[in-house]
């Protein structure tokens, strides 16, 4: 390295090194130079005349604070809503509340006076669509009105008549009051009628009893119009008496059913006459006892064995029931299981009258179920007390999982909830005020 420098920038540089200033060279001899130095690639006048800034910048750079603990946004925040233009704001108003139209003015005209005509414009004019709307009690839910009415009017059909006066409901508690107006009441029709009243008397009893029509009239005024109310049909006076066989109950004993050929011990003798059932339905019915076990209760005499029995009864055709007994015979403690099981029977929704709707899931005690339909022809896949229940239900295509506990009596129970809480497509679509419709049933002409 030679011993010769040149100065450049303020820098010394070997004078044997191939280096030429550049811009961006100077800008960095600059930044290295002192405010008051001079170098070449600076004139001498801008060094002489450029004023020194050191004691502003001494000075400690606070940060600025907020008032508040958040931090602050470097950024706009954006606006919320979408700007729209105040025309598109204008036409739903527009829309709820139209002007009248060339046929209505006209319809109009074959009323009211052109004064009057002239005075609904102007109105109609004096009130802005919009204020009308936001002040305006329109309801847009699903239970509003499908015409505008200010409900100033009754409509016999569906309001409730108006009585002309204010009925106190406790006047009958005062029976004196009663008594006394009762009195007044019979003075007045012997004063308007003075002559005298023999009831048995048939010119009497043709004159004064109330006919047909006066009935009618009496009705038509307490109730309004008859043909808008829905009268539920009177009940027969003697409602014990079997319609069948002419006979009814005597002395409040009722006559004993004879035992039926199919039944000759009697034990669904009093099921029959509670159902209305015929031995041959009952004999019809899908009933297996699916839990059978002893039990023993504890009691100051010792323990006292019962037999408790868990059965199911179906028709195979969308019915189901599960009954519960407990007793000390054997086979009384099993007809009585059937029995309750058989009354229990309620109707369960299934898909294509094969499966379920869906997932559903059932929780008694610590069992979990979890039921799954399933494409035809799956079969049923699943353990044998939900087998038995589905086979008694009439479903042939089903999954079914119990994850936790098996307890046999408490798995019953849980499936008969899960099957109870399916969620038909039509309930749904009627929650959401819409109409469901299957159109394979059109397709296929029904065959699905």
């Amino acid at each position: 390295m030679s011993g010769t420098l040149r100065f450049v920038g303020g820098h010394q540089v070997p004078k044997s090194s191939n280096w030429a200033p550049t811009r961006r060279a100077d800008k960095a001899a600059n930044h290295l130079t002192p405010p008051g130095a001079m170098s070449i690639s600076r004139p001498a006048a801008r060094c002489l005349f450029q004023a020194p800034s050191h004691i502003s910048k001494l000075c400690p750079r606070v940060r600025r604070q907020n008032f508040h603990a958040s931090a602050p946004l470097p950024q706009r925040r954006r606006p919320r809503f979408a700007s729209i233009k105040a025309s598109e704001l204008q036409a739903p108003a527009k829309e709820t509340f139209p002007a009248y139209t060339a046929e209505e003015k006209a319809a109009l005209s074959k009323i009211y006076t052109p004064e009057q005509i002239a005075a609904i414009e102007a109105g109609e004019q004096a009130i802005d669509p919009e204020d009308l709307k936001s002040h305006g009690m329109l309801r847009t839910d699903l239970g509003r009105l499908e015409y505008i009415d200010d409900l100033s009017n009754t409509q016999p059909v569906i309001d409730k008549k108006l009585m002309d006066y204010k009925i106190d409901p406790n006047w009958t508690l005062d029976q004196d009051k009663v008594g006394e107006k009762f009195i007044a009441y019979l003075d007045k029709v012997m004063e308007e009628h003075p002559e005298d009243i023999d009831p048995e008397d048939p010119m009497y009893a043709e004159k004064h009893r109330p006919n047909r029509l006066d009935t009618l009239k009496a009705m038509q005024a307490e109730l309004g119009d008859p043909s808008t109310y829905a009268l539920a049909p009177a009940i027969p006076g003697n409602f014990t008496k079997d319609p069948t066989t002419g006979t009814g109950a005597v002395d409040g004993k009722d006559e004993e059913m004879e035992n039926d050929p199919l039944d000759p011990d009697g034990v669904y003798n009093r099921f029959r006459k509670q159902t209305g059932y015929t031995m041959r339905q009952i004999l019809d019915f899908k009933v297996k006892v699916l839990v059978r076990h002893r039990v023993v209760n504890q009691t100051r005499l010792g323990k006292i064995e019962s037999l408790y029995c868990l059965a199911v009864a179906g028709n195979g055709n969308g019915i189901l029931g599960i009954g519960e007994a407990k007793g000390q015979e054997v086979e009384d403690t099993m007809n009585n299981a059937k029995i309750a099981a058989m009354r229990n029977m309620q109707p369960i929704p299934r898909y294509e009258d094969r499966t379920i709707f869906g997932t559903v899931e059932g929780k008694v005690s610590a069992v979990e179920v979890q039921l799954m339909s399933r494409p035809p022809g799956f079969g049923l896949r699943c353990q044998h007390l939900i087998f038995e229940m589905c086979r008694a239900l009439g479903i042939h295509d089903l999954a079914a999982k119990v994850p936790r506990s098996r307890n046999k009596m408490n798995t019953i129970k849980a499936t008969y909830q899960a099957l109870m809480k399916q969620r038909i497509p039509d309930e749904v679509a009627r929650g959401r005020g819409k109409k469901l419709v299957d159109v394979r049933k059109v397709y296929y002409a029904g065959q699905v």
